[in-house]
């Protein structure tokens, strides 16, 4: 059997071995964070709201020959030529993504 004075200095060493270490402060940063805001309307209000065309399907099925039918798309047509004139601008002008 060991001598209890040659086991005590070896506990009382492990306990300082296992003693806790100091903990650092904290390092406390600022960092800045750009958060987009409210994304603005690339739509102007002066842009008026998709217009009734004059081809609709009611009206070619109601039409009395094809050269009738015919005036009708080409009005049609030009009416949908004449809002895309309109509004493409508009669409290539809005920011991307």
């Amino acid at each position: 059997m060991k001598s209890p004075f040659l086991i005590f200095p070896l506990v009382v060493l492990s306990a300082c071995a296992t003693a806790p270490k100091a903990v650092p402060e904290p390092i406390i940063q600022t960092i800045e964070v750009k958060v987009p805001g409210p994304a603005l309307p690339c739509v102007p209000k002066e842009i008026l709201p998709m217009p009734t065309y004059v081809d609709t399907d009611a009206v070619l099925a109601k039409a009395l020959d094809a050269a009738e039918r015919y005036q009708l798309i080409f009005a049609g047509r030009q009416q949908r030529d004449a809002r895309l004139k309109e509004i493409e601008p508009v669409i290539l002008s809005c920011p991307k993504g």
